[in-house]
């Protein structure tokens, strides 16, 4: 069957588009940037003939600052984060995403729920618990993300993620974020690393080191561990990471842990005395 263009103008809209295709046997796609199927669709790695566009739902372009949160929609671009600069950590990992004329495109609910193992995006929504605002047919519900994201977010079959909610006192949080790529400066990364230090403590999400982003909880138990020295919790951090550690075009298992050594110490120089 021809591949087919839906377009939705609201959230009960949406899903019954992807409920009625996918009694059809066809198989439906939330759509606001478009990115991501597209590459994938082109190199036969996914199984989408129907796509619904959702750039038109008021709730999934909401951008702002509310009394106790920043409230940011699953269809803002990864531009419009950076141009806002409302949360200078999110700024720092979107901006170094792809290139320009492709951020211009890559919404932020695009980034998290790809395909695509990197996902930088998801990274400072981990380490700021954030909570997701998810609609279903049976209605909408909110959850903290580490309740619904396991290396991807759980979403139920037809389900859209609408907006996230962060607290407004993690932005002006002390924190670091850095990529190293193998190759060129707008190449895939081989490493990107998030932190932050909030009451005192380090927070840490990687992204590239794994088959999926993660916030790096037994890391960071470690590497506030101050009754070892630097090194001593580096060597220990490593031996509990999660597990297969990459082993690809962009580097081997070893070379990541070796990047991911040196990553850890610059966190640790940046944030341990603030």
């Amino acid at each position: 069957m021809a591949f087919e263009y839906k377009q939705a103008s609201t959230m009960e809209q949406a899903m019954q588009i992807y409920t009625e295709t996918k009694s059809q046997n066809r198989h439906p796609a939330y759509y606001a940037g478009g990115t991501e199927i597209i590459t994938l669709r082109r190199i036969n790695q996914l199984n989408v003939d129907v796509t619904i566009d959702i750039n038109k739902i008021a709730a999934c372009n909401v951008h702002q600052m509310e009394e106790e949160y920043l409230v940011i929609g699953s269809c803002i671009t990864l531009t419009e984060v950076e141009e806002s600069n409302y949360f200078p950590l999110l700024t720092m990992v979107c901006k170094e995403i792809a290139d320009r004329t492709a951020r211009n495109k890559i919404t932020v609910g695009g980034n998290i729920c790809g395909e695509i193992f990197y996902r930088e995006a998801v990274l400072p929504f981990l380490l700021t618990d954030s909570v997701l605002v998810l609609a279903n047919e049976s209605g909408i519900r909110t959850e903290f993300i580490h309740h619904v994201f396991e290396g991807k977010l759980l979403l139920q079959t037809g389900e859209l993620l609408v907006q996230a909610f962060i607290e407004k006192r993690y932005l002006t949080q002390e924190y670091i974020a850095i990529k190293v790529r193998q190759q060129w400066e707008t190449g895939y990364p081989l490493i990107t690393v998030a932190a932050l230090k909030l009451d005192g403590q380090i927070r840490v999400a990687i992204s590239g080191l794994c088959p999926f982003p993660f916030r790096a909880f037994e890391v960071e138990r470690i590497i506030n561990n101050q009754s070892m020295s630097r090194e001593e919790r580096i060597d220990l951090a490593l031996a509990h990471l999660p597990s297969p550690i990459l082993n690809d075009v962009e580097g081997s298992n070893e070379y990541r842990l070796f990047v991911l050594s040196d990553l850890l110490e610059k966190i640790i120089d940046r944030l341990e005395g603030v």
